[in-house]
C-alpha cells in the first residue's frame, strides 16, 4: 500500500476570507462574572423562600430573580449582547408582545367577571 501525498500550496488568502475565519474571542472574566452573578441570583431566589415570603412580594421577588438570570444568559452566553440590533428585535420582540396581549386578556377577563355579577347577580 503506496501513499502519496499531494502537496500544494494554497493562495494567500484575501482580506476579506481571512476575514471570515477569525472570531471574536470574548474574555474568560466576562463570563466568571455572569456565572458568579447567576449563582447569586439564584441564592437570592431560594433565599426568597428559606426565609418564607408569602404573596405578591415572594413572586415579584422570584419573577425579578428569574427574568434578571434570563436576560443575563441570553445577552452574554447568547451573544445577543454583540448581535445586529434588527435581530435583537425579532427575538425579544414576540415574547414581548405575548406578554402584552396576555395583560389585555386579563384585562378584558375582569371585565366580563365585572359585566356577569352587575347582569346575572352573585358570582357562581
Amino acid at each position: 500500500m503506496a501513499e502519496t501525498t499531494v502537496h500544494t500550496h494554497a493562495a494567500p488568502a484575501t482580506k476579506a476570507e481571512s476575514h471570515a475565519q477569525t472570531h471574536q474571542q470574548h474574555p474568560i472574566g466576562l463570563y466568571l462574572v455572569v456565572w458568579l452573578l447567576l449563582f447569586v441570583l439564584s441564592t437570592f431566589s431560594y433565599l426568597v423562600d428559606y426565609v418564607g415570603l408569602q404573596g405578591y412580594l415572594r413572586w415579584s421577588l422570584i419573577l425579578i430573580f428569574m427574568v434578571l438570570k434570563a436576560g443575563l444568559i441570553v445577552a452574554i452566553f447568547m451573544h445577543m449582547a454583540w448581535e445586529r440590533l434588527a435581530l435583537i428585535y425579532a427575538i425579544l420582540l414576540p415574547p414581548l408582545l405575548v406578554l402584552v396581549f396576555v395583560a389585555l386578556m386579563v384585562s378584558e377577563s375582569h371585565y366580563v367577571l365585572f359585566t356577569r355579577l352587575t347582569f346575572f347577580g352573585a358570582a357562581p
